[in-house]
């Protein structure tokens, strides 16, 4: 069962990941701006920091998901079996 909770997280952080890339990439907003004759061209990039937001919390959450994965698969039994804790 914990391997199937798992898959289902690691699946989740790669979601995660992929829309991170996508808020990331429409977070940067170019404007062209065309010369005259006194002035030269530009080409001027405005950043919307509210998508820039959204992707650090995806990658974080979506690094938080792969840690449990890994806890999740490769974690062993803290104390063996018919022992009782400690109070």
């Amino acid at each position: 069962m914990r391997r199937w909770i798992a898959l289902f997280e690691l699946g989740f952080a790669v979601l995660f990941l992929a829309c991170a890339v996508v808020s990331w990439r429409a977070a940067r907003r170019t404007t062209e701006f065309v010369g005259t004759d006194e002035h030269p061209g530009f080409v001027a990039v405005r950043y919307v920091p509210p998508l820039l937001l959204l992707a650090c919390a995806l990658v974080m959450v979506s690094g938080v998901l792969v840690i449990d994965v890994v806890t999740r698969i490769y974690r062993g039994s803290v104390a063996p079996r018919g022992v009782e804790p400690m109070i």
